[in-house]
């Protein structure tokens, strides 16, 4: 896998998790007496990335106060964004700081331990200029539908709603950076609503079902459902 960059959206504020964060940004939600963003960090580092942009925002010097500039062997960057700018412009802002052509994005309250090595290689395969690492899901309601043809090809974005099955966003995404910034962004936007959603029309967007495991910690519920899986889990 020749890339070995990621840029992780860890930028913001929490709000549904404000009564059990209290003034901590939401990457920083302690899951078994460490922040849940060191996880995630964690998984990079097994995946071989070396490099993470982090997108910061709300109280981003709490974030840098625990990693610094580097955190197991990972060179660590921040983007700073001095108003909320939306994952849009917060992913237009990092793509600055990045050298290679591809770059992982993540959701930096998401953890989906996929293998990155076999999503680089189908988006390669594909010749993808963005693709999403989807997740199979059964009798949902927090997430929307993403639909894909029998070439893995994006055909439909469908709203959050009660679905009985269906492939979800696992907040993993491969982006070829040219592509993205050769189109004209304003400095605030949204990368679900004013990309994804409306540019899967006019270029091939693709979509990988992984079955790994999956946890979105932006709502309480959720979030103690972290703390219970992560219970236990002992890094050398």
């Amino acid at each position: 896998m020749k890339i070995r960059e990621a840029i992780v959206l860890a930028g913001g504020l929490g709000t549904r998790l404000r009564s059990v964060l209290k003034d901590l940004p939401k990457p920083m939600a302690p899951v078994g007496g460490r922040p849940f963003l060191e996880y995630l960090l964690r998984y990079l580092q097994q995946n071989g990335i070396e490099k993470v942009i982090l997108s910061v925002g709300y109280k981003w010097e709490v974030i840098k106060a625990y990693f610094g500039d580097s955190f197991e062997g990972i060179k660590i960057v921040y983007s700073v964004e001095n108003e909320p700018l939306g994952t849009g412009g917060a992913i237009k802002k990092s793509l600055f700081f990045v050298n290679s052509s591809d770059v992982f994005i993540l959701n930096g309250d998401t953890l989906f331990n996929i293998d990155l090595k076999e999503f680089f290689a189908f988006h390669k395969k594909k010749r993808s200029v963005l693709s999403i690492a989807l997740k199979a899901m059964s009798q949902f309601d927090r997430y929307g539908n993403v639909k894909i043809d029998n070439n893995n090809r994006i055909v439909s974005f469908e709203e959050k709603g009660y679905y009985e099955s269906g492939l979800i966003n696992g907040g993993i995404y491969l982006l070829n950076k040219d592509f993205f910034m050769d189109l004209d962004w304003k400095d605030k936007f949204s990368f679900e609503k004013d990309f994804l959603e409306k540019y899967y029309k006019f270029y091939e967007f693709y979509g990988l079902p992984f079955n790994s495991y999956f946890i979105d910690i932006g709502v309480p519920e959720d979030y103690e459902k972290a703390k219970r899986d992560f219970e236990g889990l002992k890094y050398k």
